[in-house]
């Protein structure tokens, strides 16, 4: 079996550690511990670790958030992955800071990625692991926000969180999506 898991981000320094990027850095964190690197390949930073049998594409779009579609799409289609056996990580601002939700479909709630990627593949119907990132801006400021760094306490905050979402992962492709989710939205 293999799966694609997409971390959307923005590519760049200046990029590295906003909000915005904590789906590259849950795959940072995932192929740190299977001692892999990315390396540039079409549309994306990639990787690929193996898991129980399966084979995990990791990609990190470096097409900037707001075309994360195109390399989705290409991906999806040069490795022939079916929408199910797709995991798109992403920044959420309806959930507090660290919180994680598992969704096997879903709307774009606003997001840009993945309002991007719906309107590429034509559809809303692939796995989502939404991170919380909290909402403490003020009207009119989420792209200020949403492109802002952690604080110091806010990234120490994330290692736990960044830990379960890699366990999610694991389940998502071992056990499938509906056990995954009923395991990970328990809290």
């Amino acid at each position: 079996m293999k799966y694609l898991i997409v971390g959307l981000g923005n590519i760049g320094k200046e990029y590295e550690l906003t909000r915005h990027n904590i789906g590259f850095l849950v795959l940072d964190q995932l192929a740190d511990v299977h001692e892999v690197d990315f390396r540039t390949e079409h549309l994306a930073q990639k990787t690929e670790v193996k898991y129980k049998g399966r084979t995990l594409h990791l990609i990190k779009p470096s097409t900037y958030m707001n075309l994360s579609g195109k390399a989705v799409n290409y991906w999806m289609q040069k490795l022939d992955i079916a929408p199910e056996n797709v995991l798109v990580i992403v920044d959420d601002i309806s959930l507090p800071h660290g919180k994680l939700r598992l969704r096997a479909k879903g709307s774009a709630a606003g997001h840009n990625g993945l309002s991007h990627i719906e309107a590429t593949l034509g559809h809303n119907e692939y796995p989502r692991l939404k991170f919380g990132i909290g909402s403490d801006f003020p009207k009119g400021a989420l792209a200020d926000y949403v492109l802002s760094n952690f604080s110091e306490e806010q990234l120490a905050d994330l290692i736990n969180p960044i830990n379960k979402a890699k366990e999610i992962i694991y389940a998502f492709t071992t056990i499938g999506i509906e056990k995954a989710m009923s395991q990970a939205n328990q809290s």
